[in-house]
């Protein structure tokens, strides 16, 4: 018998997943993903199996990374009508198998590595597109997604002002006390968005929750809601007047909502700004519509389990 795989908890991913450390990798993670065969990135689109019983669905998320030779599958589970709070909208688990003979040899905590990549995913596109003189950061949402995005961009960038909106002025409530610094809690998305040079729209929303008519001429979107190809969360005004880029361009014109019920053309990926080849044109008003990609899992998940194991090789 072969060794038996480890369980790596929510706790040691949290402790081993800094932005400092994890943005670099997922830079040049992105780079090899735009640049094709050359990339040696092989990412087929996430598989979904809907559970309409209990209004869920179960994606499944393989990769592997040629140059990192690194090989993962994440399994994630979304629904959108959680009974309990006590229960996440989305589970997750990474399982990273040993590339020369795929041998299982870690299954790790997939909800803070989703939570940490996507914020990271978006910071770098941030950096790329936002305003020159951005100074008040909007967030839509109070989950975890909101919470990963707070950190990352507290972290990344100065602000003057955030503010947060939540469908529930309580959540929202909960959200600022939990956090450290200042932020503003807003009654409507309209006041949250209205002035702001970077917002981050991170709600479980089927219908258009940000309107273009509020935003601000040559403002960045981060939008990461809206995960299945008939929810909302970016009505058409924007979608059409943005310059739209995207982590996937299949995995955006095959799952994303926002991009296929607007009809909006994809103007460039992230990691096509990053090798050179599509121009950040962040003068523009830009959207950048996060899918999420298994190799952003497959890096991160290898960042954790190499960090725990150099560190009990020590031991």
């Amino acid at each position: 018998m072969g060794e038996q795989p480890v369980f790596l908890g929510a706790h040691i991913v949290e402790k081993y997943l800094n932005y400092p450390t994890l943005i670099p990798l997922l830079e040049r993670a992105l780079i090899h993903f735009s640049s094709g065969h050359e990339g040696g990135v092989v990412q087929p689109v996430r598989t979904i199996v809907p559970v309409k019983k209990y209004s869920g669905f179960l994606g499944v998320m393989p990769a592997y990374s040629t140059v990192d030779d690194a090989l993962t599958t994440k399994v994630v589970t979304f629904y959108e009508n959680k009974t309990s709070s006590e229960v996440p909208s989305h589970q997750a688990t990474v399982l990273l198998f040993e590339p020369s003979n795929g041998t299982l040899k870690a299954v790790i905590d997939g909800k803070v590595i989703t939570d940490k990549r996507t914020a990271a995913v978006s910071a770098i596109a941030t950096k790329l597109l936002k305003p020159s003189s951005a100074e008040v950061l909007c967030i839509l949402g109070s989950g975890a997604q909101a919470h990963s995005h707070y950190q990352a961009f507290t972290q990344q960038f100065l602000f003057k002002e955030v503010r947060i909106w939540s469908r529930t002025r309580e959540n929202a409530e909960r959200f600022a006390k939990m956090t450290e610094g200042n932020l503003r809690v807003c009654s409507t998305p309209q006041e949250a968005v209205t002035g702001a040079d970077v917002i981050v729209a991170a709600t479980m929303s089927t219908e258009p929750v940000l309107l273009g008519d509020w935003v601000k001429p040559g403002a960045h979107i981060n939008a990461l809601g809206a995960c299945r190809p008939d929810w909302r969360e970016l009505d058409d005004t924007l979608m059409k007047s943005c310059v739209l880029y995207v982590d996937s361009r299949e995995a955006g014109q095959k799952e994303s909502g926002d991009i296929l019920l607007s009809g909006a053309s994809i103007y460039g990926e992230i990691g096509e700004i990053l090798n050179g080849t599509k121009p950040a044109l962040s003068d523009k008003t830009t959207v950048f519509k996060s899918v999420g990609m298994a190799i952003e899992d497959t890096i991160s998940a290898k960042l954790v389990y190499d960090c725990w194991a150099s560190s009990n090789a020590h031991k």
